[in-house]
């Protein structure tokens, strides 16, 4: 099986909103539902998890159910920090899938994560272990020596930025966090599942992604994702075709 682990417990405070960016209302729907549509329209998901704050869990499936999210199967309490989270996702499910199965992981605010990227993301992991959804750098970037300069430039073109989703054999996923657990390693990793498996030594494989793939973070992000919305129902009502 293949089972989306959608991580939708963050608060939202850099977009300046009353509620979690992710259960804002764009054109009349949830952010979080425009991401879970992704997975419940793909055939190749079998189940899904999110993994929410307490306080929204009841919100979580209230409007799963309002918007026919019939794949969701397990609501998780999320934890303090992003890495906690994720971790509290991935344990939850310990004695519900196998370790054969492929855990795909989500941020519940990229609503722009097609089936075709998730797939290429599965098919990726099922050959290797993992697939990392990631996009080659188009610009030029430096070290920063402060906040304000630099003196140190990178090559782009050996640079690589990780996106979204991030797909891993289940076994093996477990395997990665209790040992940098027992390692007292988990603290100190920057907060990414991707991180973990660096720290670890670990090969990580590229997947596919989009220039529409995005995490809405900020106030910008949401202003470009209504607009994107804008243009596709303009290009749908045209007849025209929509690659996002």
């Amino acid at each position: 099986m293949n089972i989306a682990i959608v991580l939708a417990g963050g608060t939202g405070t850099r977009v300046g909103a009353d509620i979690p960016k992710q259960f804002l209302e764009i054109m009349g729907k949830p952010i979080l539902i425009y991401t879970l549509e992704n997975f419940q329209n793909d055939d190749e998901i079998s189940a899904i998890e999110v993994v929410c704050h307490k306080d929204w869990v009841d919100h979580v499936q209230h409007i799963c159910k309002e918007y026919g999210i019939t794949k969701l199967r397990w609501t998780t309490v999320g934890g303090n920090t992003f890495q906690e989270s994720v971790l509290n996702g991935v344990y939850h499910l310990r004695d519900k899938i196998s370790p054969d199965d492929i855990a795909v992981i989500s941020f519940g605010v990229s609503p722009f994560c097609s089936p075709d990227i998730i797939n290429d993301s599965i098919r990726v992991a099922s050959e290797h272990g993992n697939g990392i959804s990631a996009e080659d750098y188009v610009l030029c970037t430096c070290i920063k020596d402060d906040d304000y300069s630099t003196t140190q430039n990178l090559i782009r073109e050996t640079i690589k930025g990780f996106s979204n989703p991030w797909s891993f054999r289940y076994g093996e996923l477990v395997e990665a966090y209790d040992e940098v657990i027992a390692k007292g390693m988990l603290d100190d990793l920057e907060p990414h599942t991707t991180s973990v498996y660096l720290a670890l030594g670990k090969r990580l494989w590229f997947s596919k992604t989009s220039g529409h793939n995005f995490k809405i973070s900020n106030r910008e992000d949401l202003e470009r994702f209504e607009g994107l919305l804008l243009l596709k129902e303009k290009r749908l009502s045209e007849g025209k075709e929509v690659d996002y």
